[in-house]
């Protein structure tokens, strides 16, 4: 039997990260060593109660929590987007949680970071669903990380099918730009699933009943806190369900085959308009024009997806919460 891939999931939750949540714990394939929280969703002390609270759902309290950065790495709070609007005052879909029985480590989570990737070399794989902070937080206190990790998954960005909070940028990309720039550029082998992706993956509302009805109890629970962002995507974007988009890139460990990638360096430009865009060079350099690009790792970067084999994937997986 192949060992399971040990992951680290950095996360805001978030409807779409319970949805992750989910699917990490019914793939055997995967061994969550450890949760870390940060704003984007919700502030970071919410999210550190959500996770608690799905994991307690799940019956993972073994699972540490580890809360980290409660604001971005330079810019002030009041630019980050916030998410209340898509899921909720309490970030699963206003249905009012009851506070989680059990707490989260005293560590930081970008020191849990390195404490897991140092003492587990070329093992963990970092899966990041929220904004970037964490992550650059965690090798700002050891740049050694950037050789030990096995991978580096982000949720975030978009190549070609703009942005969802402004024409140019992505959620968890523009709520901490300088972070992102420093994480994809580190010179860690770096994928980035981004709306490219994502957006073509729709949950819709008879899919989401169909769960409600396979697996009874988390199924019901999936469609309570669904509800709100169903509303959502129904009243901005006109679909009948809603975009999974952080399930989308934890598929991608599971089923990298269903992705189809490009790769070449991304940054992330800080101010101006274009803050927070992911900018892909899609061409090799001349050698002779200088710019920002030049020099720089490549990250894969997921351009289109097999949305049915994702949804497919899914419910496969969740079979695992029937018994």
């Amino acid at each position: 039997m192949t060992t399971p891939r040990k992951i680290i999931i950095d996360t805001d939750p978030g409807v779409d990260d319970a949805l992750a949540f989910f699917l990490a714990v019914a793939s055997p394939q995967l061994e969550i060593v450890g949760i870390t929280t940060t704003f984007g969703n919700l502030r970071t002390p919410e999210a550190t109660r959500n996770a608690l609270r799905l994991l307690e759902i799940l019956g993972r309290t073994d699972i540490p929590v580890c809360q980290g950065s409660q604001l971005p790495l330079y810019l002030n709070f009041d630019t980050v987007k916030l998410g209340y609007f898509v899921y909720g005052d309490d970030g699963l879909g206003n249905t009012n949680q009851p506070a989680p029985k059990h707490q989260a480590s005293s560590l930081h989570a970008a020191e849990f970071i390195v404490q897991q990737v140092l003492a587990n070399p070329h093992q963990i794989t970092l899966v990041a669903i929220a904004p970037l902070t964490n992550l650059a937080t965690a090798l700002a206190l050891e740049p050694r990380i950037a050789s030990l990790v096995k991978e580096v998954v982000i949720m975030g960005g978009s190549i070609n099918a703009g942005g969802n909070v402004t024409p140019a940028a992505e959620a968890n990309i523009i709520n901490d730009p300088h972070a992102a720039d420093r994480v994809l550029t580190a010179g860690w082998p770096v994928t980035l699933v981004g709306l490219d992706a994502t957006m073509k993956v729709t949950m819709t509302n008879d899919y989401l009943k169909a769960l409600k009805t396979d697996l009874k109890s988390l199924g019901n629970f999936i469609w309570d806190i669904t509800r709100f962002n169903v509303k959502f995507y129904q009243d901005i974007i006109g679909i009948n369900g809603l975009c999974p988009h952080d399930s989308v890139a934890l598929t991608y460990l599971l089923a990298p085959e269903l992705f189809t990638t490009q790769q070449g360096p991304v940054r992330v430009p800080t101010e101006g308009i274009a803050m927070g865009q992911t900018i892909l060079a899609r061409r090799k350099s001349d050698g002779q024009t200088k710019h920002a690009w030049v020099g720089q790792p490549p990250v894969n970067v997921c351009l289109d997806v097999d949305a049915e084999a994702v949804l497919d994937l899914y419910r496969e997986k969740m079979a695992y919460f029937r018994s």
